[in-house]
């Protein structure tokens, strides 16, 4: 590691320190293998980031003649009011849906209990299975997205969301365990930078090895739900543009904030960056944290960018 590297390291961790932020990055440029990281190897709660591993599951499945991706699913309605859920979690009706347009809704919009409908047909251990035949480690599937919905937040009113954020900043231990379930890692759905950096690594270079990890086929599919991610509001700016594309997927519980993506750009060029954060911040709506996510994020990359030119 460079001198100019160890003090863009140093500086980055006094930004998150000072943003309030314990923030673990990885970036990887995908051609060379190099790459650039903040604590890429914590383990953390991964909220929302698991449904890129059930949309691999399930259509793994449907490759092996497992599922049929135009089979009609009965969901019922979530009836969620509290702020955050989207989708099927709103919805006051029943609704009948096909796999494949499950998966639209699970990995695009985040729907939680679109994801859960499809946990029920690969329910989260034959998920993790999956992940395993494939030689993908160091993600763990335990549970479906129902127990996210079951946080401190939903038995405050929305004007002391802030004491729910409090309880996920101060009720950790060192261990990283915790009196919320959700964030207990021992409990909770987890994985860490590195770990979905080498998932990302598998989707979209699915030919670097022989045979492929992931098939060619489902690999594709999934890039192209993660190029559909209509939750754009946190790496995005840093990383969509004219010349580039920001194919990703967020997750987001209490204080918890990620996002995991690649951005391709015109001349050729493709990283896969994941960044898991916690935030020090007792407040539900932070957008300065999200930006400094992205913004630390860049800087990662353009410094592998920068050995490239």
């Amino acid at each position: 590691m460079t001198t100019h590297t160890e003090r863009l390291l140093d500086e980055l961790r006094r930004d998150l320190r000072e943003g309030g932020l314990y923030g673990s990055f990885l970036v990887r440029d995908l051609e060379s293998g190099d790459e650039i990281g903040i604590d890429p190897d914590i383990e953390l709660p991964v909220a929302s980031l698991v449904k890129i591993p059930l949309a691999l599951a399930t259509l793994e499945r449907v490759r092996r003649g497992e599922l049929d991706g135009a089979e009609v699913i009965e969901v019922p309605p979530g009836r969620i009011t509290t702020p955050g859920p989207t989708g099927l979690s709103r919805f006051r009706h029943a609704a009948h849906i096909a796999v494949e347009d499950l998966l639209y809704l699970s990995t695009c919009i985040s729907d939680s209990d679109a994801a859960d409908a499809l946990f029920r047909l690969t329910p989260p251990g034959q998920v993790g299975s999956v992940l395993h035949e494939l030689g993908l480690r160091g993600i763990s599937v335990r549970h479906t997205m129902h127990e996210l919905m079951e946080t401190p937040v939903e038995r405050f009113d929305p004007s002391d969301v802030h004491l729910a954020h409090a309880l996920a900043i101060d009720a950790g231990t060192p261990g990283r365990g915790h009196r919320v379930p959700q964030l207990d890692i021992s409990r909770a759905n987890t994985g860490t930078a590195r770990s979905f950096v080498e998932l990302l690594q598998a989707l979209w270079r699915p030919g670097a090895t022989e045979p492929p990890a992931v098939h060619p086929d489902v690999a594709a599919q999934v890039r192209g739900l993660m190029a559909n991610n209509l939750i754009r509001n946190r790496l995005t700016p840093d990383f969509d543009s004219d010349a580039s594309t920001w194919s990703s997927k967020t997750g987001t519980l209490l204080n918890l904030r990620h996002e995991v993506g690649v951005v391709e750009h015109a001349d050729g060029q493709s990283y896969a960056i994941a960044v898991l954060t916690e935030s020090r911040v007792a407040a539900g709506r932070q957008p300065g944290a999200d930006s400094l996510m992205g913004q630390v994020a860049r800087r990662l990359r353009d410094e592998l960018r920068s050995r490239w030119v």
